[in-house]
């Protein structure tokens, strides 16, 4: 199946039922204990940095374990498997000094995603799996000072952050990413010029792919991390007309509820929710099961919250496939058609209705 044969069937599919999306790709690397020298490889064996806990690495020198990764999630029900590119920017690469590899890794990841697709569609051709290139937040912000003495100072700008993240576009593109997911958003600023990049990159390539958005309620004060609140984050980016906007990681899907709920009042479009296995224990792992993950999502999408639906940090494919048995018979949410208003954002939300 071609993407453009993949991209004609999405939204109907979306509309029949809820789709879901896979787990954690960090989890389940870790469950591989590699040292410094499995990251590495022959071709890095003599970088000058240390490169363990590069995982988006792994694409070019243990394209075995993501591969692998990828048929796990897919085979557990994932209807969309997200990218090994997290980091795949030259913004986060160069804590390695591997900022020359952002387009390759890129190409890579989307190439490893989609050979596994290829390989589930194939043994059920009824069934389109997609391919979203994840472009992650980096590891800086536009928004926030990283000097707590200078709060005008910033180490990246919009055009900086432009410039990566188009790189990275015409990466995931050419690897044959399906649909451009931009997540993890703790910065709307930061999401804004990856969108702006998603847009001008598609323009120059003449594309029209959907484009995912999922941000991150960093803890219970409801707010991303630049301070917005939920449908304040919504407003600002409702207008590139995503395929869907959510939320993930951060939050178990205890915590994570009303924030969803919030989302899915005031989204005309499909809402996604892929929260962690609950809050890190003392040791920094994850102790939400498979079942009561699960129990949560299917509340979730019996109350008509959500349309895709999956795990972030903690999760794995037993997680996934439990999700996916969970919500298989559930109606997906039907998208609000807003009142006609003036919708604009601050870290507040504020509307102005029409007369």
């Amino acid at each position: 199946m071609t993407r453009e044969q993949r991209l004609a069937k999405l939204r109907g599919i979306a509309a029949r039922r809820i789709l879901v999306i896979d787990g954690a790709m960090g989890t389940m690397i870790q469950r591989h204990h590699l040292d410094e020298a499995g990251y590495r490889g022959e071709r890095f064996k003599d970088w000058p940095r240390d490169v363990k806990g590069n995982n988006d690495l792994l694409s070019l020198t243990r394209p075995d374990i993501i591969r692998d990764i990828h048929a796990q999630y897919l085979a557990a029900g994932a209807d969309i498997i997200e990218t090994n590119t997290f980091n795949s920017t030259s913004i986060s690469l160069a804590d390695y000094g591997m900022e020359a590899l952002a387009y390759e890794l890129n190409v890579a990841g989307a190439k490893l995603a989609r050979e596994a697709a290829d390989a589930a569609e194939a043994a059920d051709p009824s069934r389109p799996r997609y391919v979203a290139g994840a472009l992650g937040p980096t590891n800086r912000t536009a928004s926030i000072s990283p000097v707590v003495t200078d709060p005008g100072f910033r180490n990246v700008d919009f055009d900086e952050l432009r410039g990566a993240y188009a790189e990275q576009t015409r990466g995931l593109i050419d690897g044959g990413a399906d649909v451009l997911l931009v997540e993890t958003v703790f910065d709307t600023l930061n999401a804004k010029a990856a969108l702006f990049a998603v847009e001008e990159v598609l323009e120059e390539r003449g594309l029209d792919l959907p484009v995912m958005i999922s941000g991150t309620i960093t803890d219970r004060s409801g707010r991303t991390l630049s301070g917005q609140t939920t449908e304040a984050f919504w407003n600002s980016l409702r207008h590139v007309r995503p395929f869907s906007i959510g939320l993930n990681c951060a939050l178990g899907a205890d915590l994570m509820r009303p924030y969803v709920q919030e989302l899915a009042r005031v989204a005309d479009v499909p809402v996604s929710a892929y929260p962690n296995a609950g809050l890190p224990n003392e040791f920094g792992g994850y102790d939400e099961t498979p079942a009561q993950m699960a129990q949560s999502l299917h509340s979730w999408a019996a109350d008509g919250l959500v349309n895709i639906v999956g795990g972030c940090c903690g999760t794995t494919p037993d997680h996934i496939r439990a999700i996916a048995e969970a919500v298989k018979d559930v109606t997906p949410r039907v998208p609000p058609v807003p009142d006609r208003a003036m919708r604009l954002s601050g870290l507040e939300p504020f509307t102005m209705a029409a007369f």
